[in-house]
């Protein structure tokens, strides 16, 4: 932990934005250096202009090559474009408009020239998709975000028809094409005037907020929150939900204050992180210190709120924050969300099965059985979920990084992508109707079914060592024990759909680890996790990297 972690930014701290926006524009990425040039992560490509792995060239040429995937997958129907508040995001989008008009693509934009939440763009495509006259052709989506990632940064994500991020096959075929393209010198990327494409017959506009805002009282139970008078405190954090929070307050009377109304794109009211950058990770507690202290009770003994939220820059993040427990680890609020949701949603398929990652936490595995719900693990990545939330199969998935989404009360789809927004009024319906917090319903969990200790490492990987890793297969594991207990299960496939994890996962009666090799540095990730205790912990842990250092060397 740095030692400035949770303080407020400094001015030394702060993205320069003037230089930002220049280098946008004026530099041109070099091919020869991979790290410039376009690759999909999990979430979409991500970098930053300063480092020339997110420019205008870049944008240009993804976007050519969505609308050249578009073409060949028969998707002619609207685009949904929406940004967050990064600054990047909107001159990345408005390259993306003179791109997508110039292709004659009919775009849709925010009605509003506002911030779309990703939720807020799946739900928006779901729901024309679902109300469209058979055989009307399906729309899909770009969110223009870096997510949480600090504010130098920019990211572009693409949502096919099924309104969920988009899977390998797509995101690959994408990169390749636009690695092309930006190879031949954007000889073959269509492009007009900004001013043309945005009066062109072919964009138009989107109430994103109503559309979404609206219909919220089909998925979560509003009338218990605004009977039981919660108090809600929200903080947008500087991101694209900052307008959705104060119409939610307002269009369905609940008593909720957005704690922060403030934009700003060097994020300069926000503590510093971890490491001593601005990161609007709503799920760490040196980002949330402000919102924390804030739910401090005060000198009458009571806290400010009953419920506080943050949301990251899209809102496809969540963390909650209680009087009693503080910051909720995003492990243990998922496990008291799965266990109230599927005890509470009637109109629920019977048999919907469980969806988390397998780098979550195994709390959620023992809610699971104790609701008689089988439990689906797969890798990291929500396009996993999408097909279960589409179907009903699936009505709940959840990630470890503080991302989830659900069903709606009849068992319909809500969204496909992430929703932060959903998740933090979630924790108001159960504190309604359960008359207790989160926090105290997850103790109840553990006195249940016992308390896991869980946390996540880096460890240093050359970019050889991380391929080899993402290689392995249970054979090259030989080892037969971990800390102590008979290892029972070894995986490089996902036991709930058999995909690839891109890394190794092995398995105790009371505690696993998982290494995945990172993306973006030259390090794995250790995650890991014990049900007997935090020196337990450690010794998973020690033994997890000397074991993954074996096979990798």
């Amino acid at each position: 932990m740095a030692s400035r972690a949770g303080t407020v930014a400094l001015p030394q701290d702060l993205v320069d934005i003037t230089a930002l926006l220049d280098a946008y524009f004026d530099v041109t990425p070099d091919l020869g250096d991979p790290a410039q040039r376009v690759a999909f992560g999990t979430s979409g490509h991500r970098g930053s202009s300063l480092k020339a792995s997110f420019n205008e060239p870049h944008i240009l040429a993804i976007t050519q090559a969505i609308v050249e995937y578009r073409g060949r997958q028969g998707i002619t129907g609207p685009l949904f474009i929406g940004r967050d508040t990064h600054a990047l995001s909107e001159p990345a989008q408005n390259s993306a408009l003179e791109v997508l008009a110039a292709n004659g693509v009919t775009v849709l934009v925010d009605a509003r020239h506002g911030y779309t939440p990703t939720p807020a763009l799946s739900h928006a495509i779901l729901k024309y998709n679902r109300e469209a006259a058979p055989g009307t052709p399906q729309a899909d989506g770009i969110v223009v975000t870096p997510s949480h990632n600090p504010p130098g940064d920019g990211g572009f994500k693409y949502n096919p028809p099924h309104g969920g991020p988009a899977d390998t096959d797509a995101t690959g075929w994408i990169a390749d094409r636009a690695n092309q393209l930006l190879e031949n010198g954007l000889r073959g990327v269509k492009r007009m005037p900004l001013n043309d494409a945005l009066a062109a017959d072919t964009t138009g506009k989107f109430d994103f907020l109503s559309s979404y805002v609206d219909d919220l009282p089909s998925v979560l139970n509003l009338d218990a929150i605004r009977n039981a008078g919660v108090r809600i405190g929200a903080d947008p954090m500087g991101g694209a939900s900052v307008d959705y929070w104060g119409e939610i307050g307002e269009r369905h009377q609940l008593n909720l204050t957005v704690v922060n109304p403030t934009v700003d794109p060097q994020w300069a009211f926000m503590t510093l992180d971890w490491d001593e950058k601005i990161r609007m990770d709503c799920s760490s507690p040196s980002a949330m210190a402000s919102l924390i202290k804030r739910m401090a009770a005060g000198a009458d003994g009571t806290a400010a709120y009953d419920v506080a939220t943050g949301n990251d820059a899209d809102a496809d993040r969540h963390g909650i924050v209680t009087p009693d427990g503080g910051l909720m680890n995003p492990n243990h609020y998922l496990a008291v969300a799965i266990d109230y949701l599927y005890r509470n949603r009637s109109g629920w398929n019977p048999e919907s099965v469980v969806g988390k990652t397998l780098v979550s936490s195994s709390i959620i595995d023992r809610v699971a059985g104790g609701l008689g719900r089988k439990l689906v693990e797969v890798p990291v990545g929500f396009k996993w979920f999408v097909p279960g939330l589409l179907s009903g199969e699936g009505a709940f998935g959840g990630e470890e990084s503080a991302g989830a989404s659900f069903n709606k009360l009849d068992g319909s789809v809500w969204t496909t992508d992430k929703d932060g927004i959903l998740l933090a009024l979630l924790a108001s319906e159960i504190t309604a109707v359960t008359g207790e917090s989160p926090s105290q319903l997850y103790k109840g969990l553990t006195d249940q079914f016992g308390a896991p200790v869980y946390a996540r490492i880096d460890a240093a990987a050359t970019r050889e060592q991380k391929s080899k890793l993402g290689k392995l297969s249970a054979a090259d594991v030989t080892a037969t024990s971990l800390a102590g207990e008979e290892i029972t299960a070894k995986l490089t496939e996902a036991p709930g759909n058999g995909a690839s994890i891109g890394g190794l996962k092995v398995v105790t009666e009371n505690a696993w680890f998982a290494a995945r090799p990172s993306g973006t540095e030259d390090v794995y990730k250790i995650y890991a996790e014990s049900f007997k205790g935090a020196d337990h912990l450690a010794q998973v842990q020690q033994e997890a990297k000397a074991l993954v250092d074996g096979v990798i060397a």
